[in-house]
């Protein structure tokens, strides 16, 4: 007999597992580039549209076995040996279903912005149709790992350690993208294009995770299957929140600054730690295992960096696979004998249920790891697992998928060559920045001379080109029409530089360059002297902080109003 209340919030969790794939196209969009946005995006739905028809046709039944027949899908009559409890099969088959889907996707990000794409949708495939399926039946599907009472509730494992393991196996065979270290093997910063569209992926999966970690009870019928839900979604809450707490302070006190993307991240890694135990742990327990996890997912996140060299753009081997163990193994030390499940080591249970989560994660490990090899070299002997090194620095969108840009009018390069060095134009001359002084802001905001080489004389007439910050547009505006300065042209451009004394870092990576937004002021004086712009300009701009800005002087060889005719000195008077 089928039980309304448990379909209905299976059925119900099941569209929220299914909405996380928009969390993590967002999430992963937001920290790489603008021109593989749309690659990332594509990888992100044919996740799903390919591992669906896969895990219906071989997947569901090689994990449930007993199920149905091997092209488990077939027959929805035919339940076998495997309780599903008071579900229909295909109220289950779909809830696993955007389980698999959501092992695939985690792929995704770290092997991002240099991945052949016929390549990701081949290895999706096999995710789905063998890879997750008999780990999967290992652990949930009546296997030897649960027969041993390995125990994971909604995935730690089964979902999130398995993807984040071939998620770090193919970073590290595809390689490093370009640029990302240089000669002497430093990791560069790479920053991402968007943090919003990242924090909003972030909140849409903490969202979803309600429905990942509180619709694995499928059960919602009796007062214990309400108690257990409510439980397993406060510890759910409390590990991220926590997780995301102590990332900030931490990297608060590591970078000098609370880094963004990292913070971010630490929020997905306390939600993947507590998934395996969040039925069998105290909210204290909770607690400890979401503040664990968001200093350790800095720290391997600096270590894959720095260490390892696995390039991976949006942390998915950190907040995945390592916090996927790391909360594998918490079920060992912190369950309170809750659900089933064996008191762990700090509630007086021994080391039984450790060692059996150990087992568990290496064996997993190891079975993943050997297959996904193989599918990985295959594919890269016939067609190529990364592309050519002019598709990655062009963008895959535009190469893969015909795609000029995902951002329409979007023709700004938004990255530039790496390696850039400090040079006369970018170094202040100054040691101590805040050592302010008149010659200070002189060499602030330079002055540049560049006399036109075919003349010999100064015709008095000179343009100004002022470089600036977009926020002080309407400050130095003020000061030149109170200077007298009528004629203005304003260019909206993106610039960087280096400059000594820089420190700031991305996910803990000193970064080179990034293109930020600027304004370019430009007009064309006679009448008034061109160090009264200069001057005011400065006073305008000048903050004491780098990139207020450069002035660049240039002589006007000929001026010709096109209304009256006009040239030169009567051309540059604004009159009727």
């Amino acid at each position: 007999m089928y039980s309304s209340a448990d379909v209905i919030w299976t059925l119900i969790a099941a569209i929220l597992v299914f909405f996380m794939q928009a969390g993590f196209a967002l999430c992963e969009a937001g920290l790489t580039r603008a021109k593989n946005t749309g690659n990332i995006l594509m990888k992100n739905m044919m996740d799903f549209c390919i591992g669906t028809p896969c895990y219906w046709l071989v997947g569901f039944g090689l994990m449930f076995a007993g199920a149905g027949p091997f092209i488990g899908g077939f027959d929805p009559m035919i339940r076998g040996s495997y309780d599903f409890g008071t579900l229909p099969t295909w109220c289950y088959a779909i809830f696993q279903t955007v389980f698999c889907a959501t092992a695939a996707t985690i792929v995704s990000g770290s092997m991002a912005e240099r991945t052949n794409f016929k390549a990701y949708c081949i290895y999706s495939a096999v995710i789905s149709l063998i890879v997750y399926p008999i780990s999967g039946h290992w652990i949930w599907g009546g296997g030897w790992l649960s027969s041993l009472n390995f125990h994971d509730f909604a995935g730690s494992t089964c979902v999130h350690m398995v993807g984040g393991i071939i998620a770090c196996l193919g970073a590290a065979m595809l390689g490093p993208r370009i640029g990302k270290y240089g000669k002497d093997g430093k990791p560069r910063a790479i920053p991402g294009h968007n943090m919003t569209a990242c924090a909003l992926g972030v909140f849409i999966l903490w969202f979803c995770w309600f429905g990942f970690n509180g619709g694995s009870t499928v059960a919602m019928s009796t007062d214990a299957d309400m108690e257990l839900a409510s439980l397993v979604m406060f510890n759910t809450n409390l590990a991220a929140a926590m997780a995301t707490c102590v990332a900030m302070v931490f990297t608060w006190i590591r970078y000098g600054k609370p880094d963004v993307s990292m913070t971010f991240n630490a929020a997905l890694a306390g939600l993947v730690a507590i998934t395996a135990g969040c039925d069998c742990v105290t909210p204290v327990g909770a607690f400890f295992i979401g503040a664990v996890s968001g200093v350790l997912v800095v720290f391997s996140v600096e270590f894959f960096d720095k260490i390892a060299k696995i390039d991976d753009p949006v942390g998915a081997v950190s907040v995945h696979m390592v916090n996927g163990i790391w909360g594998t193994i918490a079920v060992g030390l912190f369950s309170n004998g809750g659900n089933g499940v064996h008191a762990g080591l700090f509630y007086g249970g021994g080391l039984s249920q450790l060692g059996i989560q150990l087992l568990g994660i290496v064996s997993a490990a190891i079975y993943v790891l050997i297959v996904m090899f193989i599918v990985f070299k295959l594919i890269d002997k016939t067609i190529g697992l990364r592309v050519p090194a002019q598709i990655e620095l062009d963008g895959l969108d535009i190469h893969e998928h015909g795609l000029v840009s995902a951002y329409a009018g979007f023709s700004i390069s938004d990255v530039s060559e790496p390696g850039m060095e400090v040079n006369e134009n970018t170094d202040l001359g100054e040691e101590d920045f805040r050592r302010a002084s008149e010659a200070q802001v002189n060499a602030a905001v330079k002055v540049v001379g560049a006399p036109d080489k075919n003349s010999d004389y100064d015709t008095g007439m000179h343009k100004v080109s002022i470089i600036c910050r977009l926020s002080k547009f309407d400050a130095l505006k003020k000061s030149l029409n109170d200077l007298g300065v009528t004629g203005i042209t304003m260019t909206q451009v993106m610039g960087c530089g280096i400059q000594r004394g820089t420190n700031e870092k991305y996910r803990g990576v000193e970064v080179d360059a990034n293109l930020i937004p600027k304004v370019k002021i430009e007009v064309v004086v006679s009448k008034i002297p061109v160090d009264s712009v200069i001057n005011a300009a400065k006073k305008a701009l000048y903050t004491g902080h780098i990139g207020d800005g450069k002035i660049f002087v240039y002589n006007v060889m000929r001026v010709v109003k096109v209304r009256t005719g006009e040239e030169d000195y009567e051309a540059l008077q604004d009159v009727e």
